[in-house]
């Protein structure tokens, strides 16, 4: 079976993949959000809530693929910084599809569209750092670089 591997020779980690998706459908919910705040069609609104349930699937996935990368070798050290601005954006999200649950223009305006835009800035810049919570790994003491 063919593995991918980055320049170095190691394999590479697969949980930016999944981090990527995810942060994609919660980006998402911020347009899905700002189209009911402009047109009060409720599709919208449940558009937006299935995006973020989505998304925030597309996160437990990372996390359990985040920890398999470590469990195969493929991750290298924890980058705090990117690790938390993640969760923070995972944590306001769940926040989030509790509001989109709520009834009519309240599901949406004025708390909702202000999360979802909170935590599209909050991806946005996770996705600018390269959707990776870990650091390049290094090769151990004796491995050939």
């Amino acid at each position: 079976m063919a593995r991918q591997l980055d320049a170095g020779g190691a394999p590479r980690p697969l949980h930016p993949l999944f981090v990527g998706l995810g942060g994609a459908f919660l980006i998402a919910a911020l347009f899905t959000d700002s189209m009911y705040f402009s047109n009060a069609l409720m599709q919208w609104a449940n558009f937006s809530a299935w995006l973020i349930t989505g998304g925030l699937v597309l996160a437990l996935i990372a996390a359990l693929v985040l920890v398999l990368d470590f469990v195969l070798g493929r991750a290298g050290p924890i980058s705090w910084s990117d690790f938390g601005l993640l969760t923070v954006a995972a944590l306001l999200s769940i926040v989030n599809v509790f509001i989109h649950t709520r009834d009519g223009w309240t599901s949406v305006v004025p708390s909702g569209i202000t999360v979802s835009a909170i935590v599209a800035i909050l991806l946005l810049v996770a996705g600018l750092r390269g959707w990776c919570v870990t650091g390049p790994k290094m090769p151990a003491q004796g491995d050939n670089a």
